[in-house]
C-alpha cells in the first residue's frame, strides 16, 4: 500500500475570469496591400479579415500578457497573490530562457507562483486550460492563470501573399479555479506530426545566424529575410474543416452534450471560411452564437480563443453561465477541444 497521501484539490475546475489586450495600432488591409499583389476584396473573401492589431515597441509579449492577466484576475474577483501557477502559451517570445511566464508572475505580484511557457501554436490555449484544470483538481494550485499571447507581426513575411494578411498581435487570459460542479469538460487533444510541414517557420534560428546566407530567403531588396511563419493554405484548410469538426464532435460527446446543448462556439480564429464550414459540418443550431473575432483581430494563434471569448462577453453576445465549445488547432499539427461554462 502506498504511503503517499491523496491530493486535496477541488472536485472540479472552472474559468472564473477572462481578460484581453489588443495593441493600439489597428492595421487595415490597405497597409498589407502595399507589399503584396492582392486586393481588399480578395483578403476579405478568403479570410474574413478586415483589420488586425500590430504591437508597438512597448507592447511586448510580457507587457500585453500583464494587461490581459490583470483584467482576468479582476474579473475573477481574486488577488494576484492567490495565483498558484502561471501558464503562458506563445511562439513569439524570442528569449529561449527564462520563460516569459516567470517575468509575468513576478510583475503581477504573485506569491512565488509556478511559472512556465508552452509551445503548442494555435492549440496552446486549450493545452494550457487542460493543464490548469488538472492543477486545480489535483491540488497543486488553487488558482491558475492561463495566458495565450503572440506578437506574430514579428514572424510575418509581408511579401508572402499567402500569409502576409493573416496574422495579428494580442493577449488573452483566463483564471481557472475551484468549482463544485463540472465546468470544464474532458479535453480531446492530440498531434499529427506527419503534417508538420504544412505550418512551420521558414528557417530554424541556427541557420539564420550560422548558415550560409546565400541559401536563406531574401526580400525584393536583396536583404536576408527574418524567419517567418509559412503554411500550405489549402492543406491546412482541408485538415481544419474535416478533421477538426470530428474532434469538436468528440469533445461534445465526451462532455455528454449535443450541438443543441450549446450556447456558444469559440473556434480558433484562423479563417472565417474554416469557421463557417465547421459550423455547417457540426450542424450547429441557429441559436448558437459563433465567434468571428478574426474580422477585426486577425489570427493571433494562442491568443485567439481567449480574446474571442472576452469580446463575446463584453459585447453581450454571450453571457455568464453559457455553455461553449472551444477548439484550437494549428502548427504541429496539434489540436485541443473542450466544452466550458463561460465565466
Amino acid at each position: 500500500m502506498s504511503k503517499i497521501k491523496p491530493s486535496k484539490g477541488a472536485p472540479y475546475a472552472r474559468i472564473l475570469g477572462v481578460g484581453g489586450y489588443r495593441p493600439t495600432r489597428v492595421v487595415p488591409n490597405e497597409v498589407i496591400l502595399e507589399r503584396i499583389d492582392s486586393s481588399d476584396e480578395w483578403i476579405r473573401s478568403r479570410s474574413g479579415i478586415e483589420t488586425r492589431h500590430w504591437a508597438g515597441p512597448d507592447e511586448t509579449v510580457a507587457a500585453m500578457s500583464i494587461e490581459a492577466a490583470g483584467k482576468a484576475i479582476a474579473d475573477a474577483g481574486i488577488s494576484a497573490e492567490q495565483i498558484g501557477a502561471v501558464v503562458v502559451s506563445t511562439v513569439s517570445h524570442f528569449s529561449q530562457t527564462p520563460a516569459v511566464a516567470t517575468e509575468i508572475a513576478d510583475k503581477l505580484g504573485t506569491d512565488k507562483a509556478a511559472a512556465f511557457d508552452i509551445s503548442a501554436g494555435c492549440a496552446g490555449f486549450g493545452y494550457g486550460l487542460t493543464l490548469a484544470k488538472g492543477m486545480v483538481v489535483e491540488g497543486s494550485a488553487e488558482y491558475v492563470l492561463v495566458i495565450g499571447v503572440e506578437r506574430l507581426s514579428d514572424l510575418t513575411d509581408l511579401e508572402d501573399r499567402a500569409t502576409a494578411f493573416l496574422f495579428g498581435d494580442g493577449a488573452g487570459a483566463v483564471v481557472v479555479g475551484p468549482s463544485q460542479e463540472p465546468a470544464i469538460g474532458p479535453t480531446v487533444w492530440g498531434s499529427e506530426g506527419d503534417k508538420a510541414d504544412t505550418i512551420k517557420q521558414t528557417v530554424p534560428w541556427d541557420r539564420f545566424w550560422n548558415g550560409d546566407v546565400s541559401e536563406l530567403p531574401h526580400d525584393s531588396a536583396g536583404n536576408v529575410k527574418f524567419p517567418a511563419i509559412t503554411q500550405e493554405g489549402q492543406a491546412v484548410f482541408r485538415w481544419a474543416v474535416f478533421e477538426m469538426a470530428k474532434v469538436a464532435k468528440e469533445a461534445l460527446d465526451a462532455s455528454g452534450l449535443t450541438p443543441d446543448d450549446l450556447d456558444v462556439f469559440i473556434p480558433h480564429q484562423a479563417n472565417v471560411r474554416i469557421i463557417d464550414s465547421m459550423v455547417k459540418t457540426l450542424k450547429l443550431p441557429e441559436h448558437v452564437t459563433v465567434a468571428r473575432d478574426i474580422r477585426t483581430t486577425g489570427n493571433t494563434s494562442a491568443a485567439s480563443i481567449p480574446l474571442a471569448m472576452e469580446r463575446l462577453l463584453a459585447t453581450g453576445e454571450a453571457k455568464s453561465g453559457d455553455t461553449a465549445l472551444v477548439i484550437g488547432f494549428g502548427a504541429g499539427l496539434v489540436y485541443a477541444a473542450t466544452v466550458v461554462t463561460l465565466p
